[in-house]
């Protein structure tokens, strides 16, 4: 592994899927600083995804992208990686997903998030359905829901990212046997 001190990593996946709990763990074992993803703090506030129109989904989905990116810069500025609980490629599924945008701003949406993926040193890709997903009041339980965005964003990892670059986690479903899979893969 190179210097952990340099790393950017980034993780990926439909929510309940353990993004969280294992970058956070990953960034303190590698003392990186931890980006959280901006969406799950305005859930928590009370952020009703179905009360906004499509317009307002889109320039949030903006928002959350540049604050994400700032996060980004400024990490690796102050420590020279991180670990970050959203990938560029989550961001252009769920604006896939959610529809937003006219062509050219899609398309000038796909080549900033191709151009930052491009600076990462891992993305890792946790499973859908490996653990419960909790109806925790913020996301929603809806499996399906949450199989669909995994599937664009599986086919999106696929297409887009070189499979060197890419951990994918099979179905091991403790922290720690997630965290030593991480681990070995930085390594390999």
């Amino acid at each position: 592994m190179s210097d952990p001190r340099d790393l950017r990593i980034a993780f990926s996946g439909s929510a309940g899927t353990g993004k969280t709990t294992l970058a956070q763990a990953l960034a303190s074992k590698l003392g990186l600083p931890y980006i959280p993803e901006g969406m799950r703090a305005r859930l928590e506030m009370g952020l009703e995804l179905h009360t906004l129109t499509a317009e307002a989904l889109q320039e949030l989905l903006l928002e959350l992208w540049a604050e994400q990116k700032a996060l980004e810069d400024q990490a690796q500025r102050d420590a020279g990686g991180f670990v970050a609980d959203r990938s560029p490629v989550d961001f252009f599924a769920f604006w896939l997903l959610y529809r937003c945008g006219p062509r050219a701003r899609t398309d000038a949406f796909h080549r900033e998030a191709r151009e930052r993926t491009a600076r990462l040193h891992r993305i890792v890709l946790l499973p859908w359905g490996a653990i419960p997903l909790v109806a925790d009041g913020v996301r929603t339980p809806d499996p399906w829901r949450q199989r669909h965005y995994q599937a664009l964003l599986e086919g999106l990892l696929l297409r887009e990212v070189r499979a060197e670059r890419m951990l994918w986690i099979d179905g091991e479903q403790t922290v720690e046997a997630r965290l030593d899979r991480v681990l070995a893969g930085l390594a390999g």
